[in-house]
């Protein structure tokens, strides 16, 4: 065979040859233009929500904590023209893709240059990806291959068809990682500068932009120094492009950098938890919850747990709400969120026994039914049969009183009136109406708890009993909780007659009908109209203390998490001493307004006899629901033969001053004769606790009071011949500063 002959057949072998790969690459560029041009970018890719984490904040916009993104980062979407400083986008264009604006998502120059330096370095120095390419790539992630390089290209250039420019670089700087957990360019610059991006500088938005290629490498907290030659290496292109001049450039080198603090905790932790365990949507969740409302809070903790150390207490709970709209201001659901044991238990959503706070809703029901502040109710050893055998309910100090009037009943607390009266009324009605005013925690039906129902025996949460009480301090009107500001507010319930909850409000308030339980001052007591319910479960392992101003429900708990009894602590003392705190910080500085009792009427009523009875010596005034009071105010007290004590009453409590001498503290006995004041020249002989005292003329005597029970008389100091006059005993109380 000729070697002219051999050379043409190897010659129409090349040709074909080439025609062959000419054609297949022909056909490669027609399929990636129809891939291209016939099949739209899938928009549901782009979505912001996937790199967002979930932001929770306060009302007032401040941060409480922020949730990993579903991508299991911190992100936060941000507008690249209106919430980013203009640097950065400068700075990414120059660093990773300078002819960006020039090219259709694929970039022949860069990507021709990048082969020839891997060529010549012997590795792989260079990649030529273009912006357009690397999102294609945070998009759609895949191993490193020439197959999915090329993919990558078609998906890029697919892109560039649907989208223009700035869109494109805004999902860029959006999605890029910054280490740390940290997507896109807010998050980086919260997270290393603790600034929004809108406020970067050239240098920090120079540094941002030299760390998404090797965000391990060039982090500024692990290698400063790396990340100083990246931040050089961004400054000097965008100086080569002209983006910059050399003064510019040698003040960005110059410029200090302030790191923020690697270490950030989150606030109001068992709250935010609680939000985030609702699943919100992506982005920022803008709650009702006041930091500072919610600090205060806190720290009332913190120092109220302190002073009951020794009596082992070790737990607290706190839920604030604004009794108008229901949005929760603080929660505070343990002592310590971080504790290694309990610190995440939340006792705002915790079931516990909440012993006497739900009295009033007991009470609310007798009043409906006819009942005023001034019936009388037993408080004497009374049995209720059950399927278990009798029930016999006791008083938390095991005494009787006998006969009690509804008002003292309630706001002393004591357990067998409040047992007499959810007989009465029903059973099954206490628990509908309990159901009706929110504690939905009582899962089972009535016959399971019994009577005791009256007294706490059922489990709920903090958060209800809360929420109930501001159903009362909203005149009976229950509307739910709200702690999310977007969510708009719903219209209140009427669960309790308007009428019957401004009575329980003015019972719950009355220092004087609580004072022979709790003594005055007590906790209880505030410089403004505010009414409060105290509760203990048995044994002493949990109490509690709920009530409310105009502005503000407050609901607190303390215990132990083990069910461990506390030493002692009654509700007024524990939990009621917390509740104090936090309702005097909540108010510093502006006291809220009254309470209406515009519903309620005014009568007089007789403080011996029955209701309406026109011959009485001693009345009060007493509110009552309309059409349930006295048809008429008392007439004039009638004269009365001989001597009577009109000051100290029968059953009074006093109680020393801390900060009144004892020189000073002196009650002032009053007598009167046949129904009238004494003349001046008549004298009395006051004998108290059988001791005499000298006579005095027209019957006063400013006794020095001192603790303990007492009991006093008067005498008139007979003349010549006469036999001596004497009043009745009367039985009083003097109680110890602080008792």
């Amino acid at each position: 065979m000729d070697h002219s002959a051999q050379t043409g057949r190897w010659a129409r072998r090349l040709r074909r040859a080439a025609v062959a790969a000419f054609s297949l690459l022909a056909g490669l560029a027609a399929a990636l233009a129809l891939a291209v041009v016939l099949v739209d970018f899938p928009e549901p890719l782009l979505d912001q929500g996937a790199i967002q984490s979930r932001r929770v904040l306060d009302r007032h916009g401040r941060l409480l904590r922020e949730a990993l993104s579903d991508q299991s980062g911190r992100g936060q979407w941000v507008s690249l023209e209106a919430q980013t400083s203009p640097w950065v986008a400068q700075a990414f264009v120059a660093i990773e893709d300078h002819r960006f604006y020039g090219h259709p998502g694929i970039d022949v120059i860069g990507v021709a240059r990048a082969a020839r330096d891997n060529v010549v370095a012997g590795r792989v120095v260079a990649g030529g990806s273009t912006i357009s390419q690397q999102l294609i790539g945070l998009l759609r992630p895949a191993p490193r291959s020439i197959g999915a390089k090329i993919d990558e290209a078609i998906w890029a250039l697919r892109l560039e068809r649907s989208h223009g420019k700035a869109a494109i670089l805004e999902q860029y700087v959006n999605r890029v990682p910054f280490g740390h957990g940290a997507f896109g360019v807010e998050a980086a610059a919260q997270l290393y500068f603790g600034k929004p991006a809108s406020a970067l500088s050239l240098a920090e938005a120079a540094l941002l932009a030299g760390i998404p290629r090797a965000p391990s490498r060039a982090n500024p907290w692990t290698n400063p120094a790396r990340a100083r030659d990246r931040q050089r290496d961004v400054l000097d292109r965008m100086r080569a492009l002209r983006l910059i001049d050399e003064e510019t450039h040698a003040q960005a080198l110059a410029e200090p950098l302030n790191f923020a603090r690697r270490a950030q905790t989150f606030l109001a932790p068992h709250f935010t938890s609680f939000i985030l365990r609702g699943e919100p949507p992506p982005g920022e969740t803008v709650t009702t919850l006041d930091l500072r409302a919610q600090r205060q809070v806190e720290e009332a903790v913190d120092e109220v747990l302190a002073t009951l150390a020794d009596r082992r207490v070790g737990q607290a709970a706190v839920v604030v709400l604004e009794t108008a709209t229901g949005d929760v201001l603080a929660w505070v659901g343990s002592r310590d969120f971080s504790h290694p044991d309990d610190g995440q238990v939340d006792m705002v959503l915790g079931r516990r026994q909440p012993g006497s706070t739900l009295k009033p809703f007991v009470y609310a029901l007798g009043l409906e039914d006819g009942l005023t502040g001034a019936s009388l109710m037993p408080d004497v050893p009374l049995f209720f049969e059950t399927l278990t055998g009798d029930y016999r309910p006791r008083n938390y100090d095991r005494q009787f009183r006998g006969w009690v009037r509804l008002r003292e009943a309630l706001a002393c607390s004591y357990n067998v009136p409040a047992v007499w009266l959810a007989d009465r009324v029903g059973l099954v009605r206490v628990y509908e109406r309990l159901k009706a005013i929110g504690f939905a925690s009582l899962e089972h039906g009535p016959a399971h708890y019994g009577l005791g129902l009256a007294l706490g025996n059922g489990e709920v949460t903090l958060l209800e009993l809360a929420n109930a009480y501001r159903a009362l301090a909203n005149e009976g009107a229950w509307s739910p909780p709200r702690w999310r500001a977007a969510d708009a507010l719903t219209p209140g319930v009427q669960v309790v007659p308007r009428a019957v909850a401004q009575l329980l409000i003015d019972v719950l308030a009355d220092p004087h009908a609580r004072a022979p339980a709790f003594g005055r001052p007590n906790a209880l007591e505030m410089p403004f109209d505010a009414f409060a319910k105290t509760g203990t479960s048995t044994d002493f392992t949990d109490n509690w203390t709920i009530g409310a101003s105009s502005q503000f429900t407050v609901a607190v708990w303390v215990g132990n998490f083990d069910g461990q009894p506390m030493e002692g602590v009654s509700g007024i003392a524990g939990a009621g001493r917390l509740w104090h705190r936090v309702m005097r910080d909540l108010h510093a500085g502006a006291a809220p307004s009254t309470f209406s009792r515009a519903a309620l009427q005014e009568r007089s009523v007789c403080a011996e006899a029955a209701p309406g009875d026109t011959a009485c010596a001693h009345t009060w005034v007493e509110r009552f629901v309309p059409g349930t009071g006295p048809d008429a105010a008392p007439s004039a007290p009638p004269k009365r033969g001989g001597l009577r004590v009109v000051y100290p009453d029968a059953g009074d409590v006093f109680s020393l001053m801390p900060d009144v001498p004892a020189e000073h503290a002196r009650l002032h006995f009053r007598v009167e004769l046949d129904g009238h004041p004494m003349d001046a020249e008549q004298r009395v002989l006051w004998e108290v606790d059988g001791e005499m005292s000298p006579s005095v003329p027209g019957g006063g005597l400013a006794w020095p009071a001192r603790a303990g029970e007492h009991q006093v008389r008067a005498w008139l100091e007979p003349a010549t011949g006469e036999a001596a006059q004497s009043s009745p005993v009367v039985r009083f109380e003097v109680m110890s500063a602080g008792q």
